[in-house]
């Protein structure tokens, strides 16, 4: 089928599957590269639809599409919506049963599906590798692309695997999707998926959110910050998402809401699963229009008409902030985005670098308890390990990460995260955690979260600071709509 066939087909599909009558920024672009067999990387902004890129295209190639996606959560809602424009679409992830399980991988092994769902961490069993290695997967699209790389915001150890995952399917076309990757991160999710960058199509399709005007608001406390937080509620009608780093905080803050006559729902992951998925359903059907959360909240949620978003803490990058802000004004109409600085609230994100980031000793340290205390680790779960690790702050979740790291690794066995399962099946990796390589992380983690520090304390244009950290290579101008140029109050 020749480019011009190919382009009328597609829209065909796009009208008639999906309900579009035209295409939005460059997608049709990335649609076509799909089509055509071309592998891409694709940084597009929140709400800008990434996830019709590689829907689309399964409808019209042959065999099924894989999507990588980070996690389970999202799946079912993922796959949900693809059923309901009549895509042919599935998942397998910890959430089902067995069963469950197996009739998903013989219905897949029969090519019933044009669109599949799994994490990475999937590739670990070998029944699952060796249905999918006998598969015809005319595109792997790889989503939320900058957890591959270890110098991006949001490095997931399972995502590290994907090269090989891509050599085990046979090299198919590869869609690498994102909406916050540096151009060093950028290079570094083609060099893991062993992409060449003359044979895989880079498409920039923008940083650029006109409608949301984002501001900085400098504040002494936490008071401070409750009363602001109250106006901009009162000031500002819609759906509000308001952002917390520590769970303690949303409480208190939700707390001190209530007292004053203020409904909330919050959302956090101290919150037992049907609630914080009651808590979400009710914002998105609009029965509730002010929610607390912690930054888990938002992916994958569907909701465009989102007024506001209010940051009540210090985010760790520019990426992570610009991703949640990302979340505000979806439907393209103005969205007021407001971040309430207080200088000491630093030590909250260097916190979350530390304690994201344990050390070689650390880990080693673990790995040794899981191996002579087995039966102890067994009985009394992370209690115990917290324990014998000697720290007392409750914020600090090094013993959380550390085992995560051991279990992608492949270096511990931890079924559905039961501490009555978990063993140790293979020795410890050394060149998986190396003292200079853990230097060297900290240190890209901490020079983000100084540029987050010097664009909350700047004087020039917020969004044309925010473009140019993901796009140095293009000259922007002021936009004339956020905190610093004004434009708000004209509204």
């Amino acid at each position: 089928m020749d480019d011009r066939a190919l382009q009328d087909r597609a829209r065909e599909v796009l009208k008639s599957q999906f309900g579009f009558s035209d295409y939005r920024g460059e997608q049709e672009q990335v649609v076509l590269a799909a089509l055509r067999g071309q592998s891409s990387l694709v940084m597009m902004p929140t709400g800008m639809g990434k996830s019709l890129c590689y829907q689309l295209p399964s409808t019209l190639l042959k065999g099924t599409t894989l999507v990588i996606s980070p996690l389970i959560a999202l799946m079912q809602d993922q796959v949900n919506k693809a059923q309901q424009m009549d895509l042919r679409a599935s998942f397998i992830n910890s959430s089902l049963n067995s069963r469950q399980r197996q009739e998903r991988l013989e219905k897949l092994k029969k090519g019933a599906y044009q669109l599949f769902y799994v994490t990475p961490e999937r590739f670990r069993s070998s029944e699952f590798v060796e249905i999918i290695t006998q598969v015809q997967v005319p595109l792997l699209a790889v989503d939320e692309a900058h957890c591959i790389s270890q110098w991006g915001h949001d490095f997931r150890p399972d995502y590290s695997r994907l090269g090989g995952i891509r050599q085990q399917l046979g090299r198919p076309p590869t869609m690498a999707l994102t909406a916050t990757a540096t151009a060093e991160v950028r290079q570094d999710i083609l060099n893991q998926l062993d992409l060449s960058a003359d044979s895989c199509m880079e498409f920039k399709a923008g940083v650029l959110r006109p409608n949301l005007y984002v501001e900085v608001l400098s504040l002494q406390s936490w008071e401070e910050k409750l009363t602001a937080l109250v106006g901009l509620h009162h000031h500002q009608p819609g759906p509000m998402i308001v952002y917390f780093m520590l769970i303690s905080t949303l409480e208190k803050t939700a707390q001190a809401l209530r007292q004053i006559g203020v409904e909330v729902l919050v959302y956090h992951g101290q919150l037992p699963d049907s609630l914080r998925r009651r808590n979400q359903d009710r914002f998105i059907a609009g029965e509730g229009d002010l929610i607390l959360a912690t930054p888990a909240f938002g992916l994958g949620v569907d909701k465009p008409d989102v007024r506001s978003v209010v940051h009540m803490e210090l985010p760790g990058s520019i990426e992570a902030y610009y991703q949640e802000i990302g979340r505000a004004g979806r439907d393209s109409q103005p969205a007021r985005t407001t971040l309430l600085y207080d200088g000491d609230d630093i030590s909250i994100p260097m916190d979350f670098i530390k304690w994201s980031h344990p050390d070689p000793g650390f880990v080693r340290a673990l790995y040794n308890l899981l191996v002579g205390q087995k039966d102890k680790v067994r009985a009394e779960g992370a209690d115990y390990l917290r324990t014998q690790m000697n720290f007392y702050n409750r914020r600090d979740f090094r013993v959380e990460t550390a085992l995560n790291q051991l279990d992608s690794l492949g270096v511990i066995s931890w079924p559905h995260k039961d501490f009555r399962k978990i063993d140790v099946v293979a020795d410890f990796p050394e060149e998986a955690f190396s003292e200079q390589g853990h230097r060297d992380h900290l240190l890209a983690q901490n020079k983000k979260l100084l540029k987050l520090v010097q664009l909350v304390q700047s004087q020039q244009c917020l969004k044309r600071q925010i473009y140019a950290y993901f796009d140095p290579e293009t000259e922007f101008l002021d936009c004339g709509f956020c905190g610093v140029c004004g434009g708000w109050s004209s509204l």
